[in-house]
């Protein structure tokens, strides 16, 4: 099974998007959502990917009980890939053991959330000053190709689709850096934020005030600017976190 060097199993962010808190709904409730499984990548990844997201669409609610024998039949699967997924999911804090009740949904984190934001307020402002460095006309086009995408996205009141296109802006900055480590810091952190970043984009105001914010942070890496970008990505995440704390400070399922 190929792993990260931070002992992660692969998962590209693109590929979950998440919502907020649902109704909470039990594990055999997942069936239109968990998929059967194709056989053309690693197995444990792909059972890891499937729960992952079930937990961050909310299909899999905060406070859902999580069963390996009913997983391993909802994606027809045996249960030792079950398991080895459910043990890395409690590891990274998604899962946590009840006793009696074994292993249910662990609830939003606001403690994890508010140090992710910390470590985002390091890493961003650096990022985004190395990629007005360094990105390349090819990626500078790619980062607008997004913008364009989020503001029209967001303008039609999709937030599936804008806070997919949120996490490629991020990913394309973190890419654009040039430094493989600050990929992989934000990208083991970022399924965490995807659980609560939703709320803000099923909001238009707020989202359009997110991809203005976004314009602002590509134009100073497209002219350059190192500490332009460094600015505008700075003031975004600052924003970001008090949108997002604003809006799920009341929300049921968000620890304190």
């Amino acid at each position: 099974m190929e792993v990260n060097v931070d002992g992660m199993i692969p998962y590209s962010m693109r590929h979950t998007v998440c919502g907020v808190y649902p109704k909470e709904r039990s594990i055999m409730g997942v069936v239109t959502s968990i998929e059967s499984l194709q056989r053309t990548r690693p197995l444990v990844e792909q059972v890891y990917e499937k729960i992952l997201d079930a937990i961050c669409e909310g299909t899999l609610a905060p406070g859902a009980p999580v069963r390996q024998d009913d997983l391993a039949e909802l994606l027809q699967v045996s249960r030792q890939p079950v398991l080895t997924a459910l043990s890395q999911l409690k590891l990274q804090g998604f899962l946590v053991e009840r006793g009696r009740r074994g292993l249910q949904v662990a609830p939003v984190d606001r403690g994890r959330f508010d140090a992710i934001f910390e470590l985002r307020s390091a890493l961003e402002p650096l990022a985004a000053s190395l990629a007005a460095k360094r990105a390349t006309k090819e990626q500078i086009a790619a980062g607008n190709a997004i913008v364009q995408l989020g503001r029209k996205v967001a303008a039609a009141g999709d937030a599936h689709a804008a806070l997919l296109a949120d996490v490629d802006f991020h990913e394309w900055i973190y890419e654009a850096s040039g430094n493989p480590l600050v990929v992989q810091s934000m990208q083991a952190h970022w399924q965490h934020l995807r659980r609560s970043m939703g709320e803000v984009l099923r909001h238009r105001d707020l989202a359009r005030e997110v991809w203005n914010e976004h314009a602002a942070v590509l134009n100073a890496i497209s002219q350059g600017d190192a500490q332009g970008a460094a600015r505008a990505i700075n003031d975004h995440v600052t924003s970001a976190h008090t949108r997002v704390g604003t809006l799920l400070k009341d929300k049921s399922g968000l620890a304190d």
